[in-house]
């Protein structure tokens, strides 16, 4: 998986489109999703989006995803679950202090936002609290609710 994860970063620019096609997708089709009820989508979707966001990314499924901030690298695989940055114990190599065989993840999220456009360059917004409540829902699926409120106001 850490090998995947190093990928990932390295080609975040080509997973952050196809990220965006697939919440795209999941905007136009929304009108249908609510008529089937979103909660009956939820676990067919995560069907799909676990395996493969674990596989591509290790990402652990807090349901409030932050890949396109942070490189296509998934914070939550900090051994201190810290979202918003380097918690400041990362080595001079940029190892973690926790685990010093891993890179932190923060300095692999820094690489892989060097591959993103400029203005995609997200990782110094600060991202709210984990709502513990959302693990294991589909990220993809609040993504794009949140595209369709904002559409409609």
């Amino acid at each position: 998986m850490y090998a995947m994860r190093r990928w990932s970063a390295r080609h975040s620019s080509t997973l952050k489109a196809l990220y965006h096609q697939i919440e795209n997708l999941l905007v136009k089709l929304y009108p249908k999703l609510e008529k089937v009820g979103i909660q009956k989508i939820e676990k067919p979707l995560m069907f799909i989006e676990k395996p493969a966001k674990s596989f591509l990314f290790d990402s652990q499924s807090c349901g409030q995803c932050t890949l396109g901030s942070t490189g296509m690298s998934c914070p939550m695989n900090c051994p201190k679950t810290i979202r918003n940055g380097p918690c400041g114990g990362v080595r001079a190599n940029g190892k973690c202090e926790v685990k010093p065989e891993m890179d932190c993840v923060w300095v692999v999220a820094w690489e892989g936002t060097q591959n993103l456009k400029p203005e995609e360059r997200a990782i110094q917004i600060v991202q709210p609290m984990l709502d513990w409540r959302l693990k294991g829902k589909s990220a993809w699926l609040r993504a794009a609710e949140q595209k369709v409120r904002e559409l409609r106001s």
